[in-house]
């Protein structure tokens, strides 16, 4: 997979351009606003699906070095660590007990 062909690297930018555009824009996932967030998912989604065949096994349709079942979800787990990034964002901002409450309390 290293040395891949230029059908296959292709390949695998289809299969991560989709999961992107499909998490980016029919789920509505997203951390960044703009055309910037949909290019970061692209290479996360390129990333994930060439990592997907080594981690979840080498089977079903093989076209040129890409196993097609093995790269979609691994294009889908690397386009949602960004997901998990905005959530974590999230629960990061969200104020507790500890920080609403004031540093002193009132005198009644």
């Amino acid at each position: 997979m290293i040395g891949m062909s230029f059908l296959s690297f292709l390949l695998l930018l289809a299969i991560g351009a989709a999961v992107a555009a499909v998490l980016h824009y029919g789920f509505g996932y997203r951390f960044l606003e703009g055309i910037d967030a949909v290019f970061a998912r692209v290479v996360l989604g390129w990333l994930g699906a060439w990592v997907g065949s080594p981690v979840f096994g080498h089977w079903s349709y093989r076209f040129q070095d890409v196993y097609l079942v093995p790269a979609i979800p691994g294009a889908i787990a690397a386009v949602n660590v960004t997901a998990w990034k905005a959530l974590a964002k999230v629960f990061a901002a969200r104020p507790t007990a500890e920080r609403s409450a004031p540093a002193f309390p009132r005198a009644a």
